[in-house]
């Protein structure tokens, strides 16, 4: 059974954002609870080689800034490891510095678009190589222009990406998306000083002459509270509270979809602050199938795989469709969900956009999942293990530490 009360690790999204925006404030930015993992941990590497003094507490950061123009120049390659984040933001933010800087990561961040980022950028007058539309970049600091760009994908990382260019322009900047993507960017801009007004699916930013520092206290991961909602719902007999979790509506998908497929879930204790916060309540549940495609996705793309996974023991056929950024995230997650499900006995389709997987009774195990150096891959599976006939290996585990360190010990801990 799955009992307790657990906290999981700060917000990703907001952790990056926080040091980032931080790092170009006036004064020193305090950030409570941020998260450990290895993809934060390389934005604060990044920072530091542009002279940014950091000081990191076990989840407490200092952020001592130097304003929008006090990046210094950095004497070395700057490595964003396995981050998208830190990769797509940052390039807006380097577009505008007076200097040239090298972006670079992992082999996984080598193969993720970047074309998506350096087309609005470019028509804002950013200097950018790229080796095919793809990292390495190389940035050349530039006078910045505003644009109105009309986004083909509805995501934050690109949306940010032309935001934090937007503060340098020199006239406003308006970015347009299919759908609303998670807003974490504007709200933080705005508590640190930025003039943004936002209406359904635009956001505006004018230009910024400083951003001023603030105190961030980041809420728990939804993200990462998602395995263990998955876990509660699984294992007979659970009841599970996971402690004062970040439920902005540009990522409470999780929430709604569970809640459609039969979860039992309670929200409890919400408050709000610059982003709203609460305790969710998850019990044992009984699911079944339904659709998952629409304005829904952005607010739940990196829950799809675990959702997947939990369709897989719902009755029913599940659908879930309009999802190609499934492909260019750290795998292709609709081909590795749909290859590594069918080792269990899941029967699963891929689609173009997206899979239809038919619940099954129970899961085979005894195979050896093929993580793909995915994080959420390998969580969703040692979830899985929790309920399957056999033992499901993964090819890696330690892949977990880019987004939850602690993943292994905390799913033990729980586990009575």
């Amino acid at each position: 059974m799955i009992k307790g009360r657990l906290r999981v690790p700060g917000d990703k999204s907001i952790s990056h954002r926080a040091v980032m925006f931080g790092s170009i404030a006036k004064g020193t930015t305090n950030i409570k609870g941020f998260l450990t993992g290895a993809d934060c941990i390389s934005t604060i590497s990044i920072f530091k080689k542009m002279g940014i003094d950091i000081e990191l507490y076990n989840t407490s950061v200092k952020v001592h800034g130097k304003g929008l123009y006090g990046l210094t120049c950095p004497n070395e390659i700057l490595d964003c490891g396995n981050s998208g984040t830190t990769t797509r933001l940052v390039s807006g933010i380097l577009s505008a510095q007076n200097f040239t800087s090298v972006l670079t990561g992992d082999k996984s961040i080598q193969k993720r678009p970047m074309n998506r980022i350096i087309t609005p950028l470019s028509m804002m007058g950013a200097d950018i190589e790229s080796n095919d539309g793809f990292a390495p970049l190389t940035i050349t600091g530039s006078k910045l222009h505003g644009i109105e760009y009309n986004s083909p994908v509805a995501s934050a990382q690109v949306k940010s990406a032309i935001l934090l260019a937007g503060l340098y322009a020199s006239s406003p900047t308006t970015v347009t998306e299919p759908a609303k993507s998670r807003d974490h960017t504007e709200l933080m801009l705005k508590r640190f000083g930025a003039n943004l007004t936002s209406t359904k699916t635009s956001v505006t930013i004018n230009p910024c002459s400083e951003l001023f520092a603030n105190d961030i206290d980041v809420p728990s991961d939804i993200s990462s509270a998602a395995f263990f909602m998955a876990a509660a719902i699984l294992v007979p007999g659970s009841e599970l509270i996971l402690e004062n979790v970040g439920i902005n509506p540009t990522r409470d998908g999780i929430i709604k979809v569970l809640k459609d497929m039969g979860a039992n879930i309670e929200i409890i204790n919400q408050t709000d602050s610059f982003e709203p916060v609460a305790d969710i309540k998850v019990a044992y549940s009984k699911l079944h199938a339904t659709c998952i495609g629409g304005d829904i996705i952005p607010t739940l793309i990196d829950e799809l795989p675990l959702l997947a996974a939990l369709a897989s023991l719902a009755e029913g056929t599940t659908v879930i469709k309009d999802a190609l950024e499934l492909k260019v995230k750290e795998s292709n997650r609709i081909r590795v969900m749909c290859e590594e499900l069918s080792k269990l006995g899941v029967d699963v389709i891929e689609t173009e956009d997206g899979m239809e997987i038919k619940g099954a009774d129970n899961l085979k195990g005894n195979v050896t999942i093929s993580t793909h150096d995915d994080h959420r891959i390998a969580m969703t599976f040692a979830v899985l293990n929790l309920i399957s006939e056999g033992e499901i290996r993964l090819d890696n585990k330690n892949c977990v530490e880019i987004s939850y360190p602690e993943f292994f010990n905390d799913l033990n801990k729980m586990n009575l």
